[in-house]
């Protein structure tokens, strides 16, 4: 059973820094991708990062060379280190994991089948 629990989510100034943190507090299948999404209000959530089991990583396109997803397998936990952040960075992060590769590739946040309740980043 998947408990995905994020933590680490503030606020910060523009062009600072912040590090949340999710950690599968369930069972976790070796197979399993993990990632971020994002939601500000009125918008759809949109993909940030994905890690997937062999360590590739993918980011969509607004966070290139800015957030950093990395994976700790012995904690069950993964990171999103984000530098240089911008206001429009500021919405809901959530947690995903998913066993099949279509949905880690190119899944919407609806089609994951392990969702945590998120954190909360705002930059100003």
């Amino acid at each position: 059973h998947v408990q995905l629990v994020e933590s680490g989510g503030g606020s910060v100034q523009v062009g600072g820094s912040l590090r949340i943190s999710c950690e599968d507090t369930g069972y976790t299948y070796s197979n399993d991708c993990m990632g971020w999404f994002r939601q500000a209000p009125g918008k759809e959530p949109e993909r940030v990062a994905i890690i997937y089991p062999d360590g590739r990583t993918y980011y969509g396109d607004f966070v290139k060379g800015r957030f950093t997803i990395s994976q700790d397998k012995a904690k069950n936990t993964i990171y999103l280190q984000m530098e240089y952040m911008k206001p429009e960075d500021s919405a809901m992060y959530y947690c995903a994991t998913d066993t099949r590769y279509g949905v880690c590739s190119s899944g919407a946040w609806s089609s994951y089948s392990g969702r945590g309740q998120g954190t909360q980043v705002t930059v100003s």
